[in-house]
Formats: C-alpha cells, structure tokens, sequence
C-alpha cells in the first residue's frame, strides 16, 4: 500500500518546491492542497485525470476521508501544504488520526516563508555579536499562545523573530514587541514573500504600523524584527584568516 506524502509546497515561487515535493506532485492521483496559500501554478504539474481537493472549504475529517479512500485503493496521495508543514501546518492532528487509521505517510520538508522572507530582504538572521537565535512565533489571535511565548516575553530576548500570522494585527505587534525591543528598532514587513506580487515595507518599531496600513497589508505577511536588519555586526570565525579549524590552518 502506497505511503500518503505530506508534501511542503514552499513560500510560493513554484521553483522554491524541492525536487523531491515536485516528482511527488507529478505523481500524484490525489492531491489535497492549503488553497488559501499554495501557488495554484503547483497544480499545472499534476498528471491527466489526478484528482484535486482544496482543503480550504474541507475539515479535518474531510481530508482524512479523501486520504483514507486513496490510500485503500493504492493510489499516489499528496497532502500539499504552503511552505513547511511543521510550522503553522496543522499536521500533527492529521498525522495522529492516520496513525490510528494505521495509514503509512511521510514528511517531505518545504522552504518557510520566513526564510524566503530573510532571503527578499536579503539579510542574514545570525549575525556575530548581535544575534545567534531566531524566534519563530505569532501573536495570540484567536488561537491562544502559552503565557511564556507572549510576544512580550520573547521580545525581552531581542533576538532575531520571524512573527507568523499577526500582520492584520500590527499595532498589537508593536505595542508588545516594544516591552523588550527599542523604538527605533528595525523591522520589515514582507508581503507574499517570493510571489511575483511580493510587496516590502521596512521601517523601525516607532512607525511599521502606519507604513503597513498605507501599504495596504492586512494578511499574507510575515513580520521580521531584529537589529539584524540594519546593523553593525563582527565577520564569521569560520573564514577569518588567523581562525584554525579542522579543514584550514589559521595563519
């Protein structure tokens, strides 16, 4: 019996897919995909006659129904998520349901939309001397977030964040990023992060609120925060001519 594939569709340009994801798409007889997100572009890949769900106007139960009844005719099932499926996915419940159902899956992994985020702003997250952790996080909305992960508490960190899910509610963002972070730190705003339609507002923690409503932002973003937008920072060991490590000699 074929294995479901849990397949990450990547941020949106549709050659951000690994090569792995996109023979798993040509293969496919079924593929379930997140329509609110994937690039429907994905979907010209997909063999004569493969059979297509939007998980958008789906439930839990649902998919699994549509899985479940691949699966039991051997057929090739591809469950397409935007970016990577273990962040903001909503697998872990799918996953736990097949293996109660007993149904075989895998995980293919997908590029985040906050890495193509870094790379549209073309800035590094790690920088020595001012950052070595990245936060991945979102502010509470709906979905409630545990008390330590409020925004305000991984702001006293001022580490590098990625926030996820929270642009429609930026003035919120700031006003809690500003219990740990200074005004004036950087911040940037990516909209369809690597789409043709990408959009990029940056500014400091003082006016990103006014810069985005002008902008006209209201969903599909991702936020970066962190002095590693614009800052004075010290090179990498790994190449620094007098650093000895095990392939080169310091000299």
């Amino acid at each position: 019996m074929n294995k479901l594939k849990i397949v990450g569709a990547g941020p949106g340009d549709v050659e951000l897919i690994t090569i792995k994801g996109q023979k798993a798409l040509q293969e496919a007889d079924v593929i379930i995909y997140a329509g609110s997100l994937v690039n429907p572009e994905l979907l010209t890949w997909n063999k004569r006659g493969a059979e297509i769900h939007n998980s958008a106007k789906m439930t839990l139960e649902e998919v699994l129904e549509v899985i479940e009844n691949g699966i039991s005719k051997d057929k090739n099932v591809v469950r397409l998520h935007t970016g990577d499926p273990s962040l903001y996915g909503a697998i872990q419940e799918q996953m736990d349901a097949l293996e109660r159902k007993n149904i075989e899956f895998e995980i293919v992994p997908g590029v985040s939309s906050f890495l193509a985020s870094a790379a549209a702003i073309q800035r590094e997250f790690t920088l020595p001397d001012v950052s070595q952790t990245v936060i991945c996080t979102r502010i509470e909305g709906r979905t409630p977030v545990p008390e330590t992960e409020k925004l305000s508490e991984l702001a006293k960190h001022r580490a590098s964040m990625a926030i996820f899910l929270s642009v429609h509610m930026i003035e919120n963002v700031v006003n809690e990023l500003l219990k740990g972070y200074d005004l004036e730190t950087p911040i940037a705003v990516i909209q369809k992060a690597s789409w043709p339609e990408q959009k990029i507002v940056k500014g400091t923690l003082s006016n990103i609120s006014e810069k985005v409503k002008e902008a006209n932002i209201t969903k599909t973003a991702q936020i970066l925060v962190g002095d590693f937008i614009d800052c004075e920072y010290s090179k990498s060991k790994l190449y620094d001519r007098s650093f000895t490590h095990e392939y080169r000699k310091g000299r």
